[in-house]
């Protein structure tokens, strides 16, 4: 069975080379839950199951041109692992629409298993 460290550097990996939905496909249990900072106006803060996750991953991909991603990591603790994504994005929709900003977010991976079992996202909006 895979450790933390080792999920962690197959994400990253797939990752950095754009493969998100991937990811989310080989990585993710079926029970994922899936945190952010804060609720969207059309995402809540908390997302339970892998057809959930994979609909909020592919709504992110679709309402978001990406010009480029950074990804760091991974930053290995026991069963849980940080990634760092600096993402250079367009939002296609919502206040920021057609505004070209730089993403900085850390991300708090628990891994039970071999799989990711809950994600949380860090970042702060200004």
């Amino acid at each position: 069975m895979a450790s933390a460290y080792e999920v962690g550097k197959k994400l990253v990996e797939m990752c950095q080379k754009g493969d998100f939905m991937g990811a989310i496909n080989s990585l993710y249990a079926d029970d994922i839950v899936s945190v952010e900072a804060m609720a969207g106006p059309n995402m809540p803060a908390r997302t339970q199951g892998i057809d959930a996750v994979r609909g909020k991953g592919e709504w992110w991909m679709a309402n978001h041109d990406v010009h480029g991603c950074e990804v760091i990591g991974p930053f290995p603790h026991g069963d849980r692992f940080i990634v760092r994504f600096v993402m250079d994005v367009t939002a296609k929709v919502g206040p920021m629409a057609g505004r070209r900003m730089k993403h900085d977010e850390a991300a708090l991976y628990t891994v039970t298993d071999g799989k990711i079992t809950q994600e949380e996202f860090f970042y702060a909006m200004e």
